[in-house]
């Protein structure tokens, strides 16, 4: 059974072995999830199996196949993409599609809209934004396209998507202007992969700069200066000596903000964190959304199950760590000066205080940004950041990063 869907995960060049797919087959005899695969598809080129429809949870049999055959989370990456494509994609609607209808959402009208128009449309304040979006949810009793009131799409409401409103809350659909101030789902983000093969290796020379270099451990390498001075020495008789290996001793801590607008950058991420991942002996990591707040994580598939406080972190890393941020800083500015402005959460402190907090703990630090620099000026919210890091902002080129390690370095 599933004989397929092995074969499809070796292909993807996952290290999945027999024995532990035997382990995924025993697991689901034995019940462990919902009912067994069920039925086979003839499709074209041979047969394919299906699950059952009757009660089975396409997740629990994704995180049972993640369990028993993935040993190594560097892989989960590659293992999402992969059950993705064999199955087609299916997805589990979130807790909110309960609560707005989704036909409510369904985007059948795409416009275009004037400058005229844009330019007559009002943002609210906070209070009365969240405010009005609680009156929606309780007079609107049908789907809405195109106007400027309602919970709907295509229009000038602040409450919906695929249309415009200079601030509002998205609810579905996907991002567009890059202007919301809250985000009404619970979206799923990938993990930056450190496998990825860097088309140059520029950006490994460029962290070189950084490096404290020290013998540490078992002495495991030849000294070949007093190998040959002991040998001397010894009226030539051969005196081997070894000392330890020498390792980047700087201490590391790296934020990275992922999904949302960081999503048009994360083949440039992944080949950063890879670099980083390589170079550096001690290094901590943990990803954020958007702005910093009173929670990390570590893992983006349970990101809402395994949340480190920041504090934690804080007290955790010493000052000897050298902290550097990845992120393009691009925001609504509430989530950086207003309590509640998360686009995820209520926040009870705004992110500006979470990021001088780090910033105090840690005298050593950078903002790495992958957005050009162009661009810097015309975006209040890099403006904010760049005023809270000191000015610290770097872009993602090998002379922002040389720039960044100069400055971490010193």
């Amino acid at each position: 059974m599933l004989i397929d869907y092995f074969y499809s995960l070796r292909s993807a060049q996952l290290p999945v072995s027999v024995s532990e797919f035997l382990t995924l087959l025993r697991s689901l005899e034995a019940g462990v999830v919902g009912p067994r695969v069920s039925s086979t598809t003839t499709v074209e080129g041979g047969s394919k199996e299906e699950l059952s429809d009757q009660g089975y949870s396409l997740d629990d049999f994704y995180y049972l196949s993640r369990m028993t055959l993935i040993k190594d989370e560097k892989h989960y990456d590659k293992f999402d993409k992969a059950f993705a494509a064999y199955f087609k994609g299916v997805e589990s609607a979130g807790e909110w599609m309960r609560q707005v209808p989704i036909d409510w959402l369904s985007n059948a009208l795409e416009r275009e809209f004037t400058p005229e128009q844009i330019a007559a449309l009002k943002s609210m304040d906070w209070d009365e934004l969240m405010d009005t979006l609680q009156k929606r949810l309780e007079e609107q009793k049908e789907r809405h396209e195109g106007g400027s009131k309602w919970i709907g799409t295509s229009g000038t409401s602040p409450f919906g998507h695929s249309g415009i409103n200079p601030q509002g809350i998205r609810i579905g659909g996907k991002s567009m202007q890059k202007s919301a101030v809250k985000v009404w789902e619970q979206r799923q983000y990938r993990d930056y992969d450190d496998s990825v093969e860097l088309g140059t290796r520029n950006i490994k020379v460029a962290l070189r700069r950084l490096r404290k270099f020290a013998r540490e451990g078992a002495a495991e390498e030849l000294d070949i200066d007093d190998t040959i001075r002991s040998t001397a020495v010894n009226a030539g008789y051969l005196d081997i000596k070894m000392i330890p290996e020498r390792h980047n001793n700087v201490k590391l801590l790296l934020l990275m903000d992922i999904g949302g607008t960081m999503d048009e950058h994360v083949n440039r991420v992944e080949e950063l964190f890879s670099a980083v991942k390589s170079e550096f002996k001690h290094l901590e990591f943990f990803y954020f959304h958007n702005c910093v707040y009173d929670y990390l994580w570590k893992n983006n598939k349970r990101r809402y199950a395994e949340k480190f406080p920041t504090w934690d972190i804080i007290r955790k890393y010493n000052k000897d760590h050298k902290l550097i941020f990845v992120g393009d800083a691009t925001m609504s500015p509430y989530e950086i000066v207003q309590p509640g402005g998360s686009v995820e959460y209520n926040n009870e402190e705004p992110g500006a205080t979470w990021l001088q907090r780090l910033t105090n703990a840690y005298p050593k630090f950078a903002w790495i940004n992958p957005e050009p620099p162009g661009v810097w000026q015309y975006r209040q919210s890099i403006a904010m950041i760049q005023n809270l890091m000191g000015q610290k902002m770097y872009p993602l080129n090998l002379k922002g990063l040389e720039e960044a390690m100069r400055g971490l370095s010193k």
